[in-house]
């Protein structure tokens, strides 16, 4: 049981709830626990599949998640283009980039970049760095360093391309997931609960666990995913370590 009160629940995707396309052992069931004493979301900065997407991945591997309890970075990205009623240049997988391909073109206000994989070329960044030289702001869906990825082994994320555009552009980039203070505390309204009440689980030292501790949420880290034996030794002090989200008792 942790040791402290909690109202909801945030969660983690890959690494967390399955790897590869394997759900962790245990991982099914203890969803089903905690949603019958918690409301709860599933974040993912994940950035080659939609939303919808995500949630038919996880329902055909055995979990039961609906559609309004999962939340990507990719959402958050198209609300805020939305909102701003404004256009964008993608540097995304092509999948990811038809998820925007009713927004308006112009004007072209943003650099949207995530996890474009082979769209990753020089012609492709090159572009995206014009437009920023040309007025544009870089907005990263997620700035994460590496992914378990299918394989079993880590691949490079985004993080790398966003750090050279923003190197040769001179622009910082603005974060729409995690570990942005908005995304999180989005999440939470969503739930209508504060930060302070709600229990982040996740793999990642940096995005799931600090990210969320500076959004004012508790916030534990599982031993499965990307996870490192390093991580215990950078500074970042979670609010509880497991094995597994299964071995967590709520």
């Amino acid at each position: 049981m942790v040791p402290f009160p909690i109202k909801a629940v945030l969660c983690d995707i890959g690494g967390v709830l399955y790897e590869g396309e394997t759900p962790i052992a245990g991982a099914i069931e203890a969803i089903s626990r905690i949603k019958q004493r918690y409301p709860i979301r599933f974040l993912t900065n994940a950035t080659q599949k939609t939303g919808a997407q995500v949630v038919e991945t996880l329902r055909n591997m055995g979990f039961d998640i609906s559609s309004d309890e999962v939340m990507t970075a990719l959402d958050v990205t198209r609300l805020l283009l939305e909102q701003e009623e404004c256009g964008a240049c993608y540097l995304l997988t092509d999948n990811a980039t038809r998820f925007f391909e009713d927004l308006p073109t112009e004007p072209c206000r943003y650099v949207v970049v995530g996890d474009a994989q082979e769209n990753f070329t020089y012609e492709h960044l090159n572009r995206a760095f014009r437009v920023l030289k040309n007025g544009g702001e870089l907005l990263a869906a997620a700035k994460n360093r590496y992914f378990k990825d299918s394989d079993g082994e880590l691949s490079m994320d985004a993080g790398g391309f966003v750090a050279a555009l923003e190197y040769a552009s001179g622009k910082e980039a603005r974060i729409v997931g995690k570990p942005s203070r908005d995304f999180y505390r989005l999440a939470c309204s969503a739930m209508g609960v504060e930060p302070h009440e709600t229990l982040m689980i996740g793999d990642d030292i940096e995005s799931d666990v600090l990210g969320a501790q500076e959004a004012g949420l508790r916030a534990i880290l599982v031993q499965t995913g990307k996870f490192s034996p390093e991580d215990m030794h950078r500074g970042i002090t979670p609010d509880g370590v497991f094995e597994s989200i299964a071995a967590i008792d709520l």
